[in-house]
């Protein structure tokens, strides 16, 4: 990543976030004199000599991350509080140059994959007007995709931060569940829990999420990365596909999208392709909302929620009360069954590196969401919702070319936990084919 001149990045994203004016992108903006601050410290730094891999970044917070100083709200204004120390992520990222120039918006408490769900308004797709924004992670993705900010930051429970990537045609990076800390975050699914970073480039998420890793105290579901003892090159690398019956699409994606988008990604490396069942991934994803798992909802905000606040979403404010009647055998139960279904998974993984799916199966307009909010966010997960229940990795990266009325089909790389730098070597192959290397598995360092 080559240096900016960090005050001038600075400047010139809050330029372009006052001439953008849209609303339902920002929650709230740091103070221009200090974000400048940052920017000059990080500046004194370098002349210093300090290493500063982000340097001259700007980047966009989800509100339901702790900025110090801003109203962490989850987009409810009610349940906001001024944040006394920014998360541990955040304090990685701006150690490393990056600065945060505001809280973004989402569907509220994290809870949905549109970005509709929110008394702040229905966020914005920047590219595609016609078309929701993705969600939770709405607003971080969008402020990336409008070229306003370079990085955001978001969530991912069930496809928060892959969604929203798919929706607005840029990269969203899922690493290992545990490797970025989540201190300093309102939970959604505290076990379940992941950040995600949100980029134009495959290179620029990588190195912010190289910036924000590592196992933190603070959070009691950080873990060391763990894995391979070493790279091991991949010849040909083993490419899962899902069998034809399991490839479900709608508008505006059609299967022959999903044909080029994977021809253009295998045909960047050796790839041995193997077909693949969906059907114990897909019920795993189903036992997110669909079973006990949910109560970790009400665990985390149900007592807030059912006290009937100001400003809750309806159909937020409905899962997540209905989530606080789920009985604690159901998640028993449920845990398992995930159990089971991972089981049922393993061959997966003994007889490919990388399972390559469509990141959404369709992309809703604001009004079918309106229509049937439970059916269409659900459409929105079938292909997110089941990786942090199973413990992988994802990398979600735009393939082809984009049109008037829709992006390009998102292809979300999937591999076991800790095999994060593959799903980085083989996203930079696709989408840099000239300068990448050669992929191969290996682990993420602490």
């Amino acid at each position: 990543m080559a240096e900016l001149d960090p005050p001038a990045a600075v400047e010139a994203a809050l330029a372009r976030i006052d001439a953008d004016g849209r609303d339902g992108i920002w929650i709230e903006l740091v103070p221009r004199a200090r974000a400048l601050a940052a920017a000059q410290a990080v500046q004194a730094k370098l002349r210093d000599g300090d290493v500063q891999p982000l340097a001259g970044r700007t980047l966009a917070v989800k509100a339901n991350v702790d900025v110090a100083g801003l109203r962490t709200t989850a987009a409810c204004p009610s349940f906001g509080r001024v944040a006394a120390v920014s998360a541990t992520v955040v304090r990685r990222l701006e150690a490393a140059g990056a600065v945060v120039v505001g809280v973004t918006n989402l569907d509220q408490f994290a809870t949905g994959l549109v970005g509709t769900r929110s008394p702040y308004g229905i966020c914005p797709n920047p590219r595609w007007p016609d078309l929701v924004a993705g969600g939770s992670s709405s607003g971080s993705a969008a402020a990336v995709a409008a070229g306003l900010v370079d990085l955001g930051l978001g969530t991912d429970t069930a496809g928060s931060g892959r969604v929203p990537a798919a929706a607005n045609g840029i990269v969203g990076l899922k690493p290992t569940r545990g490797w970025l800390s989540t201190a300093g975050v309102v939970p959604a699914c505290q076990s379940l829990d992941c950040m995600s970073i949100f980029a134009t480039t495959v290179d620029e998420a990588w190195a912010a999420t190289l910036a924000a890793a590592g196992t933190d105290a603070d959070d009691p579901w950080s873990r060391p990365p763990g894995g391979p003892a070493a790279p091991r090159p991949l010849r040909p690398l083993r490419i899962g596909v899902p069998a034809p019956d399991d490839l479900v699409l709608g508008p505006p994606f059609t299967s022959a999208d999903f044909g080029r988008a994977f021809e253009a990604l295998a045909g960047t490396v050796a790839a041995e392709l193997v077909e693949v069942r969906l059907e114990p991934f897909l019920e795993a994803g189903r036992l997110l909302y669909g079973g006990g798992f949910v109560a970790e909802r009400y665990a985390a905000v149900g007592g807030f929620v059912a006290s009937g606040p100001d400003g809750l979403d309806p159909t937020v404010a409905a899962i997540i009360t209905g989530a606080g009647s789920i009985p604690a055998w159901k998640l028993a139960a449920d845990r398992t069954r995930l159990e089971e279904l991972r089981h049922q998974t393993l061959p997966v993984w003994g007889a490919v590196d990388v399972l390559v799916l469509p990141t959404v199966s369709r992309l809703p307009t604001p009004a079918e969401v309106a229509a049937e909010p439970f059916a269409v966010n659900t459409e929105l997960g079938r292909y997110t919702t089941f990786a942090n229940l199973l413990d992988l990795c994802a990398l979600t990266i735009p393939v082809g070319e984009a049109r008037p009325d829709h992006p390009p089909l998102s292809l979300s790389l999937l591999a076991p936990a800790w095999q994060d730098g593959l799903l980085q070597g083989l996203g930079r192959a696709a989408t840099d084919p000239v300068e990448a290397p050669s992929p191969s598995v290996g682990q993420p360092t602490a």
